[in-house]
């Protein structure tokens, strides 16, 4: 049914966002800026200027370096005290036997770096980042570029992610989409299957 399978990275199979609400809350604070989780939870699955655009046009005076700084520290000290992952995450990547990829928004350092805390990282054939693309999620580039690294058709692949930016990336490439929500709401109009977490959503297409 299928010839590869992708995921993305933060909230999908890292419990990562949670922890970046919690810190970018407590890095928006340290430099004046105080907002709520509704405003973090807009930012989720954004690559860097996509996040810093929205982060400037509700507060035009903000020193985005200083808030940068403050969050990263913070959000750096959070991880390496260890790095958990999404429910199912283990069992489903030894479980699948397809080519895996992994999508993410994250930069090329930060995301081997994830991956490696987590131990995950032999698991995949290839590995997508913001720095390997123009146009970054939701724009359908990074899924296509992955399918490409792998040589299968888009449409015989299965994606799974977490967040509406995400989905739709992997829904404009042609993909079949599994979403798992995390820490923001959806109501799943890009995904092919809604699901409560990874393994259901594997069942729920077909993988397992």
């Amino acid at each position: 049914m299928f010839d590869a399978v992708f995921f993305d990275l933060d909230g999908t199979l890292v419990d990562t966002e949670s922890l970046a609400v919690t810190t970018g809350l407590r890095a928006f604070a340290e430099v004046g800026h105080r907002v709520d989780e509704g405003f973090m939870h807009g930012l989720v699955g954004k690559a860097g200027p996509q996040a810093a655009e929205i982060i400037r046009g509700h507060m035009p005076g903000i020193d985005l370096e200083a808030f940068h700084a403050a969050w990263r520290v913070s959000f750096d000290g959070a991880i390496e005290g260890g790095l958990p992952l999404k429910p199912g995450a283990t069992q489903l990547l030894e479980m699948i036997e397809h080519p895996l990829g992994l999508v993410t928004s994250t930069g090329r350092e930060g995301a081997h770096h994830k991956l490696g805390l987590a131990g995950i990282a032999h698991h995949f054939r290839t590995v997508v980042t913001f720095d390997d693309v123009r146009h970054p999620k939701p724009a359908p580039e990074p899924y296509l570029l992955a399918a490409e690294r792998l040589g299968v058709d888009p449409a015989r692949c299965l994606v799974f992610e977490d967040s509406d930016v995400g989905a739709e990336a992997a829904h404009r490439a042609g993909c079949v989409v599994v979403q798992v929500p995390d820490v923001a709401p959806t109501d799943g109009r890009f995904a092919r299957h809604l699901a409560e977490d990874l393994l259901a959503g594997a069942r729920a297409a077909g993988l397992i």
